[in-house]
């Protein structure tokens, strides 16, 4: 099988869709649609987003230093779709979306209630890379939806069905095809 040769480019697909909630100085809050984010560390937990300069929420994160990593789901795909295409300089996005803030135990960026997961941030380094800039944070609260933990305190985010995204479109994570170290369990593998 023949490969083509592409010129240079992020081509680490999917990614987690994340909209992120922050609130300025004074209280306005405001969501951004981030595809470029992930985990940089577990202890202490950490996630890095990477924000154009150009954005809007970019000088919010930059002034108070904190945000809130939300979940999207199938349900939340429309609003996760608008938010990155929205400004906020135009309009107040959870009014226009009917989505709830909800206020954050350790950071001053409301959550979106409608999210299954939000990751409460503190910024610890802003990296200039070119287009984007990486804001490194460090987890500092994380709150789930109790609607997705089973009697054992095993949290299923795969029944809030989750979505990624992938070269410019939206997709529903599928089934589970094993779990971390099956290849070498001793235990057969259920189907």
């Amino acid at each position: 099988m023949a490969k083509e040769i592409w010129k240079p480019g992020n081509m680490l697909y999917p990614l987690p869709v994340a909209m992120v909630s922050v609130a300025d100085k004074e209280g306005k809050a405001n969501i951004i649609t981030i595809a470029w984010a992930g985990t940089v560390c577990t202890n202490p937990p950490m996630v890095s987003i990477s924000v154009r300069p150009e954005r809007y929420s970019y000088g919010i994160l930059k002034e108070t230093g904190e945000f809130v990593l939300n979940l999207t789901t199938r349900s939340l795909v429309y609003a996760a779709d608008y938010c990155g295409v929205k400004s906020g300089r135009e309009v107040d996005k959870y009014k226009e979306l009917g989505l709830t803030p909800v206020a954050a135990e350790q950071v001053k960026a409301p959550l979106i209630g409608e999210s299954p997961v939000n990751l409460e941030c503190r910024v610890q380094q802003v990296l200039p890379l070119g287009s984007h800039h990486m804001f490194v944070a460090q987890v500092v609260a994380v709150q789930a939806d109790g609607k997705y933990m089973d009697g054992q305190r095993k949290f299923h985010l795969e029944q809030a069905d989750p979505v990624v995204y992938s070269h410019g479109a939206y997709f529903a994570c599928g089934e589970q095809l094993g779990t971390f170290g099956y290849s070498v369990s001793r235990k057969p593998v259920k189907k």
